[in-house]
């Protein structure tokens, strides 16, 4: 059973996002966790705290299983461009140069290991 979070209008340009996001695709949360407690990037505390929020949907979805027996990883994660808030720069000779200030959505799918060894195994059997 899989588990879904989102961050929305989270205020990082999407580039550097995706930068946190392409590390942790595919990785175990455990894994997930260490990588982005100890990056340096400004974006993985905020990541880290939606990757948090996503296993504890997977809590409230699988009650009774316990976290550390069912192997979660990270199945997907996207990041999305979100609004972009546009200013003005002052520029030389009465001129103005454009600010774009971005912002990003990212999407967070875990899901166990054991869930999907237990799909497969019933597609083989039928």
């Amino acid at each position: 059973m899989e588990a879904v979070a989102r961050l929305r209008n989270c205020p990082t340009s999407p580039r550097k996002m995706r930068l946190l996001a392409d590390l942790i695709r595919g990785l175990e949360v455990e894994n997930a966790l260490n990588t982005l407690k100890f990056s340096t990037k400004h974006p993985s505390v905020p990541l880290e705290k939606l990757l948090l929020s996503a296993v504890a949907n997977w809590r409230v979805k699988n009650e009774g299983v316990d976290v550390a027996d069912a192997n979660l990883y990270v199945k997907t994660i996207f990041v999305d461009g979100g609004r972009v808030l546009k200013r003005m720069r002052p520029a030389p000779q009465g001129r103005a140069y454009r600010v774009r200030k971005r912002s990003n959505h990212v999407t967070i799918i875990v899901d166990s290991h054991n869930t999907v060894a237990a799909t497969v195994t019933e597609n083989t059997e039928a």
